[in-house]
């Protein structure tokens, strides 16, 4: 467990660093950790398992998304467990379940408790808005609003491959522009 969360803690201050590789393989070893954590979740709530995948990619974009209110001096897991929690309690209520989902639920994986997050929401906007409307709509959707790429494509009038590719344009954008590589 704490040997995960170092390993996660060393490849997400790597990535901040510009390290890409670092980032993808952080990524992809939380979403692995992930999936039977969030599909426990999901039975819990009396949600479908089956949009475990959907719910990981929703972390994934959520920690994407606010990985620079990750303060390195803390651990990594606690962090990434309040993410997952409230990611698995919005997938049961966007099926009309009112839910609460224990933070004790996510002991198995991350022992410490989460700490709340803040989030200026004007500065979110103001980055939305330098990505074109397409991608604009579709970050929103998913990343803010917390749809999966199913609802989203459905809302957007768009396939869910074209979601997508908009989602990951619109997310390197973003990650470029605050690289201040614009």
């Amino acid at each position: 467990m704490k040997d995960r969360e170092a390993q996660w803690a060393e490849l997400m201050r790597a990535a901040r660093a510009g390290d890409g590789a670092a980032y993808e393989r952080c990524l992809r070893d939380m979403a692995q950790a992930l999936r039977p954590l969030v599909r426990r979740g999901l039975y819990r709530v009396g949600a479908n398992p089956a949009e475990t995948e959907d719910v990981v990619q929703d972390v994934l974009i959520a920690v994407h998304l606010k990985r620079q209110t990750w303060d390195e001096t803390r651990p990594i897991g606690p962090w990434i467990a309040g993410i997952a929690r409230y990611k698995i309690v919005d997938a049961a209520r966007r099926r009309g379940r009112r839910t609460d989902l224990p933070i004790q639920d996510f002991e198995d994986m991350l022992p410490a408790a989460a700490e709340p997050e803040t989030v200026n929401e004007r500065d979110v906007a103001r980055s939305l808005e330098a990505l074109p409307e397409g991608q604009r709509k579709v970050v929103r959707a998913i990343a803010i609003d917390g749809v999966s790429i199913a609802v989203a494509a459905q809302s957007l009038n768009m396939s869910e491959g074209a979601v997508r590719v908009a989602l990951h344009r619109g997310l390197g954008a973003l990650a470029k522009r605050h690289r201040g590589e614009t």
